[in-house]
């Protein structure tokens, strides 16, 4: 024999509705977790069964004292149901009117876009001058290089840089001035300890190069139209 198929959700909400129409009486959980199994509803569904109609307005509650009661009338149940049906009755009406606005957008957009030779012969030239500007933005971008702006913003980036490095060079010598006064008798682990870093003899302030601009300049203005 095949096992007898279970309630769906809208199956148990319609027969824990039965409960309420047949009775019309206010009820609590632990009641109608009691009356749901001899409907067919196993108790351990009553609960979200029953808080699913609530959530849909089917089913009301309240609480009163410490206990929470839940009650509903076919009465309540009508004019939740005629409500929604004026709802979605508003709601076709808005989508009708919205379709027939924008099919009629549609018809406009297309009046002079008819399929013809000189429609087809414009495309291909539209075709061709979006090609020409991809090639001209790539091409300029070859030249960024030589953008004076950036060259700016490169040789501003360059000085502080420069700047930062020789405040870290004065940092360290500072240091090592302060280590040989303050320990004179660790001259020699001292020194070790510099070379092992990379502190040698020939360690000094960074001298900043001058920047060729006329070669920049050149470069830039053979660029230019």
């Amino acid at each position: 024999m095949s096992k007898k198929r279970g309630l769906s959700l809208e199956e148990k909400r319609e027969k824990m509705l039965e409960i309420f129409y047949e009775s019309q009486d206010f009820f609590l959980l632990k009641e109608l977790e009691k009356l749901g199994p001899k409907k067919g509803v196993i108790t351990q569904s009553v609960k979200d069964v029953v808080q699913s109609l609530v959530d849909d307005d089917l089913v009301l509650k309240d609480k009163i004292g410490t206990s929470v009661y839940f009650w509903s009338l076919p009465s309540c149940a009508g004019n939740q149901l005629r409500n929604v049906h004026r709802k979605l009755e508003s709601d076709l009406h808005s989508s009708k009117k919205r379709l027939s606005e924008l099919a009629g957008q549609c018809n406009a957009l297309k009046k002079g876009r008819e399929e013809s030779d000189e429609r087809e012969q414009a495309m291909e030239e539209l075709k061709a001058i979006e090609q020409k500007h991809n090639e001209l933005k790539d091409e300029m971008g070859q030249y960024a290089d030589n953008d004076p702006a950036a060259f700016e913003a490169m040789k501003n980036a360059i000085e502080v840089a420069h700047a930062a490095a020789n405040r870290w060079t004065d940092n360290i010598f500072t240091l090592r001035q302060w280590c040989s006064n303050n320990f004179p008798q660790a001259k020699e682990q001292l020194e070790l300890m510099y070379k092992e870093v990379g502190i040698t003899d020939d360690f000094d302030y960074l001298e900043l190069s001058p920047i060729p601009l006329s070669s920049v300049g050149d470069q830039a203005i053979e660029g230019c139209p």
